[in-house]
């Protein structure tokens, strides 16, 4: 069962506090303003553009004080809307400037100058609301008289009726004048929320014996043996209102329970089964309009699993009937929660954008300031370069500079927030490369042109030079002379001083040059010795290669063809033939692969053998004669038709001998019949000369090995079934197949 995490309970109290609210009739927007002011509001609404704030030309009226009230605003007697009042104070700010020749004229008083000290002041006010999803702009023309126009003097009121919202949303309100002299006032309401408690399965429904208010308990499970702490937050409750019952909204909107169970949360809405309502979930911003995170129309009770993870203290929950005008409810419950605010810091990341341009991204607003530090390889602390820089006010997504003339990948930017570390990213390492063994050497400029240096290390600044035993202190003369001759990288500067990285790598590897240059060609020689007789006994286990080339006479041809090949891949040999890369030799063509296989096994040393049949002794005739392949019945992965191109050159050009053998089967062709062009290498009957066949493919320099008859024999056990198959077949008596020159019984008995 899941365990609460959020609870809805009822303030405790026996006299609740009951608000009574003005009722205003009528749809429209009205305005009036402080005896002795008159005031006029705008019949359409504005865009909310507030400018660039411009210098006074005189005397202004300006805002000085927001002031809200909770009004109704009534079609019927039972059918009102919550709405917000506001009440704008405003002041004479700023002072007619002197005439530059009055005392030319001898003070005389001249009336284009006393015309506008006597005359009325005018302004135009901008009302700015915000409530999510609502925004909206009115303008009021305020006018005081020349009477009571008095510097830095209070003026009155201007009032607004009036503002629409949700129960339970959170307005804010800016205000200033038209064009803006001055920085606008702001300030946050926020309005009671709609009734969402519930005891049992009855819906309270008497206002007396419900409270202003109801808490939310929030319970966080911090370990599995139920250790917890606990937190109230404080919800407005419309049922708190005198006339509750005159707002819909009020009267029933889903009962909101959150619980948890293991990492995920769930948002539990116990409605009845015909309710449809809308539920959203957003980011609350404080400046800019709220980040929709996710939006559904639901109906009936729900439960919503969201990760733990994405909790954070602007996460927001709007509920709101699917009915015509109907008003949104807007809970924030997670703002002081200590897990949500750990959240949102493992959420926020630092981009850069430029040079010296980055911002602070994060789903929330946060307080934080910033400052550049120096992080040397090592796993050292980064160092905050304050001073000589200082720390910078972070505001999330907005544009922050920090003033580098270059980039480094050593420096990175440390975020605090009350003053403990929450980010530290080095922004320049990505596109820079990673940490450089450089020092960064502080400048400090003093009157008279006198100025300072020292070397930033973890113990602090060491002085240059110095008698110091720390690394720069060793080297201070040489980092001064790098930096006089302009070696060093200027990072940043101004009149109070300069950063500089200088690179120290050359030093350090300096004395240990020789040192490390033995020991590279040492390892370099024992690598080598190593990789040799690696590839050795590579090349002993592997075997050496072999590529079989045969005419495809026939089916049963090819069968004992492949028994051979198989009989030989028992032995240290890597046997490549047709017969197992049909796939390969379709897609590349016969005489590509063979090409490419005939390449690859001579450059490994190997052998190519030639398996001669009455149908290869055909071709290679037909070769010599024409130098063309004439037509036959050969199938389109027939490789020996295609290998005569390149095989017929080997031989006459003399390269054949050591890397071609001859073959061919007893009782199937005698060894004279084979073309006598191909009989200068050897050419050898199987499997009467086994031994030698094996011999002779065993690699040249190799030693003649004592297991070699052994060997020839499982070879001929292996062969032996495909060779009485292919000789006498079931069921057809004739023992010969013989179809050219030499063929028959008793071929290979020379008889």
């Amino acid at each position: 069962m899941p365990v609460p995490w959020f609870l809805l309970s009822l303030a405790l109290g026996r006299s609740p506090v009951v608000l009574s609210l003005e009722r205003l009739v009528g749809p429209q927007d009205a305005t009036h303003c402080s005896p002795g002011l008159s005031c006029r509001l705008w019949d359409s609404d504005i865009l909310c553009l507030p400018g660039d704030i411009v210098p006074a030309p005189g005397p202004v009226l300006a805002p000085t004080h927001l002031q809200t009230e909770l009004v109704l605003r009534c079609q019927k007697e039972t059918d009102c809307d919550l709405c917000l009042r506001v009440a704008v104070h405003l002041a004479v700010h700023g002072h007619w400037e002197e005439p530059e020749d009055e005392e030319k004229f001898g003070g005389a008083a001249d009336s284009g100058v006393e015309e506008p000290r006597n005359a009325s002041l005018q302004a135009q006010v901008v009302l700015s609301f915000q409530a999510y999803p609502t925004a909206r702009c009115v303008l009021l023309e305020v006018q005081v008289p020349a009477a009571l126009v008095q510097f830095g003097q209070s003026v009155g009121s201007v009032v607004y009726d009036c503002f629409e919202a949700a129960l339970g949303s959170e307005v804010r309100i800016w205000s200033y004048t038209q064009p803006r002299y001055e920085k606008e006032l702001n300030h946050t309401q926020q309005l009671p929320a709609p009734s969402t408690l519930r005891q049992g399965s009855e819906l309270l429904s008497s206002p007396e014996s419900v409270p202003r208010t109801f808490s939310l308990w929030v319970i966080w499970l911090s370990s599995p043996w139920g250790r917890f702490f606990e937190h109230w937050i404080d919800v407005g409750d419309c049922r708190g209102l005198e006339v509750w019952n005159s707002i819909p909204s009020c009267w029933a909107l889903p009962w909101l329970n959150v619980s948890a169970d293991g990492d995920n949360v769930h948002l539990v809405l116990n409605v009845s089964e015909e309710q449809h309502f809308g539920l959203s979930l957003y980011w609350n911003q404080v400046q800019g309009p709220p980040k929709p995170r996710w939006h559904k129309n639901l109906t009936g009770p729900q439960i919503i699993t969201l990760n733990h993870t994405d909790l954070v203290p602007c996460l927001c929950i709007q509920v709101w009937p699917l009915e015509p005008d109907s008003v949104r409810t807007n809970i924030c419950p997670f703002r002081e929660d200590p897990r949500a605010h750990q959240n949102l810091w493992q959420a926020a990341r630092l981009q850069l954008l430029t040079l010296q341009s980055w911002l602070l991204d994060a789903p929330c607003s946060l307080p934080a300031e910033a400052a550049l530090c120096w992080r040397a390889p090592g796993g050292d602390p980064c160092q905050p370069l304050v001073p000589p820089l200082s720390w910078e006010n972070v505001t999330v997504d907005k544009v922050l500079e920090f003033p580098l003339l270059k980039g480094h990948p050593n420096l990175c930017v440390q975020v605090n927030s009350s003053e403990k570390l929450q980010l530290q990213e080095c922004l320049w390492a990505d596109s820079l490369g990673p940490l450089k063994d450089d020092v960064l050497l502080l400048e400090t400029r003093g009157p008279q042109d006198n100025r300072s240096l020292c070397a930033l290390e973890p113990s602090g600044c060491t002085s240059l030079p110095s008698k110091a035993s720390t690394r720069a202190a060793r080297l201070g003369e040489y980092l001064l002379q790098d930096l006089q001759s302009g070696q060093c990288l200027q990072l940043w500067d101004d009149d109070l001083g300069a950063l500089w990285a200088c690179p120290m790598d050359k030093y350090i590897h300096k004395r240990w040059a020789l040192v490390w240059l033995a020991c590279l060609l040492f390892a370099a020689a024992l690598s080598l010795i190593l990789l040799l007789k690696k590839d050795h006994a590579k090349a002993a286990a592997r075997g050496r290669a072999a590529l079989l080339l045969y005419s495809a006479d026939d089916s049963g041809f090819e069968r004992l063809v492949g028994a051979l090949a198989s009989a030989l891949c028992q032995l240290p040999l890597r046997v490549a033939v047709d017969l197992w890369s049909r796939r390969e030799l379709s897609a590349q063509g016969p005489v590509a692969w063979f090409h490419a296989q005939r390449r690859q096994t001579l450059q490994e040393g190997g052998v190519v053998v030639l398996l001669f049949s009455p149908g290869a002794v055909a071709l290679c005739s037909e070769w010599l004669q024409d130098g063309v392949s004439g037509p036959g019945a050969h199938g389109p992965h027939d490789a020996f038709r295609a290998s005569l191109s390149c095989v017929l050159p080997d031989f006459l050009q003399g390269r054949a001998p050591g890397s071609y053998v001859g073959a061919c089967f007893d009782r199937l062709l005698h060894p004279d019949a084979v073309p006598a062009l191909f009989r200068t290498v050897p050419v050898f009957t199987l499997p009467s000369q086994l031994p030698d066949f094996l011999g002779a493919l065993q690699q040249p320099r190799a030693p003649r090995s004592g297991r070699l008859q052994e060997r020839a024999e499982q070879v001929s056990r292996a062969l032996q079934p495909a060779l009485d198959s292919y000789f006498h077949p079931p069921g057809t008596p004739a023992p010969g197949r013989g179809v050219g020159p030499g063929a028959g019984p008793g071929a290979g008995d020379g008889t």
